[in-house]
């Protein structure tokens, strides 16, 4: 990959500093290490490479909902951030491609009389989702007659699921599995509602900082830079989005 233009480097990293926002309310992109406090994942990895090709350093700021990166870059407080494409957003962030891809899925009680996602969208059903996520945009658009509850952030869904008796919990398919795993009585619903195209984004109307970010992403996939990371990570379920 060639050297950023001075016009990239001066949008990205207009201060000398690459500003990241790392959203931890998705457990596949970054994650919060208990003993240690440090935070790792395969968006910190690309943050702190983007910022090492650029040739300043990355400062990293950490969230812990999808709402909160949103805002981070709305307010310029970040020069870049990891989000899930959806039009909504669009209208104020430029997006690069998609370096991963991960499923949304729903989780029901053992009991419960769903058996397939396409019967989850009924008069009278409650889906808990985390405000503001890329699912409670997506499910906003498309349930024409289930409720949605929405949880303060996407990791305490299915906490809000289980304390409000709702019917259906939404989100990444790995944590609504790792939920399963630690509490009863609960299950996935076959396959999946949508897939999640994870992107970096920044402002709009930095077109050559946009240009290289697009660029960065692509070789970032092509290399083998994101596969690596997400094994390093020991994710498993995303996969690493084609080639734009």
């Amino acid at each position: 990959m060639t050297a950023p233009p001075p016009e990239a480097r001066a949008e990205l990293a207009p201060d000398g500093r690459l500003r990241a926002v790392i959203n931890l309310g998705n457990p596949i992109l970054a994650r919060r290490d208990s003993a240690t406090g440090e935070v790792a994942g395969v968006s910190v990895d690309l943050a702190r490479e983007l910022a090492r090709r650029l040739g300043v350093p990355a400062v990293l700021t950490v969230v812990q909902s999808a709402g909160e990166s949103v805002d981070a870059l709305a307010s310029g407080a970040v020069d870049v951030g990891f989000f899930a494409i959806d039009p909504k957003r669009a209208a104020t962030t430029a997006y690069s491609a998609p370096y991963v891809l991960i499923e949304g899925a729903y989780l029901v009680r053992q009991d419960s009389p769903l058996q397939a996602n396409e019967e989850v969208d009924q008069p009278g059903r409650r889906v808990a989702v985390g405000a503001r996520s890329a699912y409670d945009l997506y499910l906003t658009r498309e349930l024409r007659q289930a409720q949605i509850d929405r949880a303060p952030t996407s990791p305490e869904v299915v906490d809000h699921f289980v304390a409000h008796q709702l019917d259906v919990a939404a989100g990444v398919k790995q944590q609504l599995q790792a939920d399963a795993q630690r509490l009863p009585g609960l299950r996935l619903l076959p396959g999946r509602f949508m897939v999640i195209e994870q992107a970096m984004g920044m402002a709009r109307g930095k077109a050559a900082g946009a240009a290289y970010l697009g660029s960065f992403v692509e070789d970032a996939k092509a290399s083998g830079f994101v596969a690596a990371a997400l094994k390093r990570h020991g994710i498993s379920g995303a996969t690493v989005a084609p080639p734009r």
